[in-house]
């Protein structure tokens, strides 16, 4: 219905005056950006009233981030322990660790000799048969510990003195940045809780109250593209081969007294209802094409909403 009263609208422009002259008819527009919110939470201010004007980067809605920055303070406490993990392993065993090492090597190397001279005398006393067998299977035991022992300390000191494997530290590192990607992403969370104006324009609406929680990938702020407005027309389907992009045209806005010449920036390739190969040449010609049209720059006062005409080729 609205479609046709366009339809109508324009055969009597066209025809009220014998021209044969046509008009399109429509209203000026702006873009409207739409800032949603991420996060379930809590509204806590409110610091632009609406219809305000405003420049980039102005706060317009802050959502509380208590929850959030703990969330981002554990985060960053594993990244500290991933790059103090890394660290270590880059620079070794320290000094203290070799020195201690070198000392359980020397203790088990005098435990070895010792369990190797009581086995020794353990052997010559069964001999003589001055000591059961079994003192001599326990004396063997002990040499064998020990021997064991002094086996695994040597092998740790080896070890320390060599220094941490490579595959170890990058290991290590690749740790360090999926916690440094994990600490990046509740970064982002916690500074999308403050909704800023992306662009200079002007504050449309405000759709959530303060104190209210809003729901995840809700609109919380609508801005207004604080730029010349376009003109958002209907060019009938008898007119639509006239009119390309980059076109300049007349348009005619209610209430103000001169013409405005604009750029035509988009035309639709679709028509706004029933395909044309349905239709015979006489309904076709009552087709319509969506088309914008932008104003000049100087214009970027004008109100959006105001009914406008555009006279086509």
């Amino acid at each position: 219905m609205k479609t046709l009263a366009l339809v109508c609208l324009t055969a009597l422009l066209s025809g009220c005056d014998g021209s044969s002259s046509t008009q399109a008819l429509g209203t000026l527009e702006r873009d409207r950006i739409a800032q949603t919110a991420v996060i379930n939470e809590v509204v806590i201010a409110l610091p632009v009233s609406k219809g305000s004007v405003v420049e980039k980067g102005t706060i317009l809605v802050k959502l509380d981030d208590t929850y959030q920055k703990a969330i981002v303070a554990q985060v960053q406490a594993e990244v500290l322990q991933a790059q103090a993990n890394v660290d270590k392993l880059i620079k070794g065993p320290r000094d203290e660790e070799i020195a201690a090492s070198k000392a359980s090597v020397a203790g088990a190397k005098a435990n070895k000799l010792e369990a190797q001279a009581t086995y020794q005398r353990s052997k010559t006393l069964v001999s003589k048969k001055l000591a059961s067998q079994a003192d001599l299977d326990q004396a063997l035991a002990n040499r064998d510990s020990a021997s064991a022992t002094l086996n695994s300390a040597q092998q740790n000191l080896n070890a320390l003195l060599a220094g941490n494997r490579e595959e170890d530290i990058r290991i290590a590192k690749a740790e360090l940045q999926t916690e440094q990607a994990k600490l990046a992403a509740e970064m982002k969370k916690l500074s999308d809780l403050t909704i800023i104006a992306t662009q200079n324009g002007i504050l449309d609406n405000l759709p959530w109250n303060l104190g209210e929680r809003v729901t995840a990938g809700s609109p919380v702020a609508i801005l207004l593209a604080n730029k010349a407005p376009y003109a958002r027309v209907y060019i009938p389907e008898t007119s639509r081969i006239h009119v390309n992009v980059n076109d300049k045209l007349t348009i005619h806005v209610d209430g103000l007294d001169k013409t405005i010449t604009g750029t035509v920036s988009w035309v639709s390739s679709d028509p706004a209802f029933t395909p044309y190969y349905a239709l015979n040449q006489e309904d076709r010609s009552h087709l319509m094409y969506l088309a914008e049209i932008q104003l000049p720059v100087e214009y970027a006062t004008l109100p959006s909403g105001v009914p406008v005409q555009v006279d086509l080729p």
